[in-house]
């Protein structure tokens, strides 16, 4: 079977498989994350947008990877870390270094600004 383009619609199964968890569990994370909202079709067949493909790829990772809480992930999502969210100067944050936006895939780049905030806390 020929690998789907980035931008194709994917259904629960495949990233139900994709993600290497039960269909019961994307449904789930649907109830707990507003954010996150598949195009329903008849007979209530679930299609993910590539924009919905990349927010449970990042949920899957604060979840299992990070250790987050579903409490904790949504309001981690909610508050700040939703791909949209640009992050705020504050006045521990030199402006001469922004900050880019990071990719949901991009793990050494994370590691990178974890370390950063993990040594500016240790500062403070």
């Amino acid at each position: 079977m020929p690998e789907k383009s980035a931008d194709a619609f994917r259904n629960i199964g495949e990233m139900a498989e994709a993600l290497g968890v039960r269909t019961h569990i994307l449904r789930y994370w649907e109830e707990q994350f507003p954010m996150l909202k598949p195009l329903t079709r008849a007979g209530g067949r679930r299609l993910y947008r590539p924009e919905d493909v990349a927010l449970l790829h990042t949920i899957h990772r604060l979840l299992y990877e990070e250790g987050y809480t579903v409490k904790g992930a949504r309001r981690f999502l909610t508050e700040g870390g939703a791909k949209d969210a640009q992050p705020q100067p504050s006045a521990s944050t030199p402006t001469s270094t922004p900050i880019a936006p990071v990719a949901a895939f991009d793990l050494g780049a994370l590691q990178a600004v974890r370390d950063r905030l993990a040594s500016a806390l240790a500062a403070a």
